[in-house]
């Protein structure tokens, strides 16, 4: 299968979050995009009404690349948790919600109030990156990243779920690494290799 090989100068992120803004751009780095936040851009956010990251992921991508005329790169993560049924999975942000805002303390906190007395530990971190072009075209792909959850949570590194998150054959919950260590393993990380290894030109 062939895929469409992303040609720049200038490439959309499709998130208002600044902490996936940081890490995507960082993984972009080496190929010299000049990368543009939706948010920047003061586009919408659109409804993220699929049952997959994948649906959400093409959802946001396509919408910022038609509002902007430009290839967009969106990303939809989650954390899921064994114990729950992979809850809160593409939830992942309704559970931080408040009326101030997002609040993944809260959110964590919830996670642990239901999963403490359950044996299985396990703990998943999911993340899909679509590429869309204005012309309606698509390229998907999913990464993931495996490991347990922990409770309190450790570290201020990272964004969202990362403080109760140790990855597999790790110590560190994903809010103590560095962002180089975390970059290495992460779920948007083996989806960003993916995705560079299919649509991005070769360094």
């Amino acid at each position: 299968m062939s895929h469409r090989i992303l040609t720049g100068p200038k490439l959309v992120l499709a998130t208002h979050n600044k902490g996936k803004v940081r890490e995507v751009a960082a993984l972009l780095a080496p190929w010299g995009f000049e990368v543009v936040a939706a948010g920047e851009l003061g586009l919408p956010e659109p409804a993220e009404t699929e049952e997959s990251f994948l649906g959400n992921a093409r959802i946001k991508a396509l919408a910022a690349a038609t509002a902007s005329g430009l290839p967009a790169l969106a990303d939809d993560s989650g954390f899921s948790v064994a114990a729950l049924d992979g809850a809160p999975g593409v939830r992942t942000a309704d559970w931080a919600e408040t009326p101030a805002g997002r609040d993944y303390g809260m959110a964590m906190g919830k996670v642990e109030k239901l999963a403490r007395h359950a044996a299985d530990r396990g703990a998943w971190f999911c993340c899909a990156l679509v590429l869309a072009w204005p012309d309606g075209h698509t390229e998907g792909f999913l990464g993931e990243a495996h490991g347990s959850w922990v409770w309190p949570p450790r570290g201020a590194n990272g964004f969202g779920y990362d403080p109760m998150f140790v990855p597999k054959g790790g110590a560190e919950t994903f809010g103590e690494m560095t962002p180089e260590a975390k970059h290495a393993i992460s779920h948007r990380a083996d989806a960003f290799r993916q995705l560079s290894a299919a649509c991005l030109p070769p360094l």
